[in-house]
């Protein structure tokens, strides 16, 4: 079963730790703003029935596949990693800071099974040419 999740928030309403907001500057925060999470959120739901325990979210299965991707790291690593971090946190589309990991490592056997390597490696492709085109024109 697939349950739509609310809309991301905002980078300045996520609850940081550390008792301030993320900065919008953060390269994950910038990706977020450029990923096309409702072009995923459609291919991802497609894999559902009506019936069985509710799924995670397209944007936590997208979003750590992608920040494992780009961190070329094993399921396990990602997990801790994203564990670790508020602004992988907030990538995946959690709300606020949790220390506790918000799915365990063989999830990302599933969420590989739903979310074809063609459609995070076009989607990893386009988001770098346009964060390297923003990066350039600012210098």
């Amino acid at each position: 079963m697939y349950r739509k999740p609310d809309p991301q928030i905002s980078v300045y309403d996520f609850l940081s730790p550390f008792g301030k907001g993320l900065d919008s500057k953060n390269r994950w925060v910038k990706l977020a703003r450029l990923i096309p999470w409702d072009e995923i959120e459609e291919e991802y739901a497609s894999h559902f029935g009506v019936d069985g325990a509710p799924a995670k979210p397209s944007r936590m299965a997208f979003g750590a596949l992608l920040i494992q991707a780009k961190l070329q790291t094993t399921d396990s690593e990602t997990v801790a990693r994203i564990s670790e971090n508020p602004y992988l946190q907030y990538f995946i589309g959690l709300k606020e800071f949790q220390t506790k990991p918000p799915f365990d490592p063989s999830l990302m056997t599933h969420f590989r099974k739903r979310i074809s390597q063609e459609i995070i490696d076009r989607i990893n492709g386009e988001t770098d040419k346009t964060l390297k085109t923003m990066t350039s024109k600012r210098r």
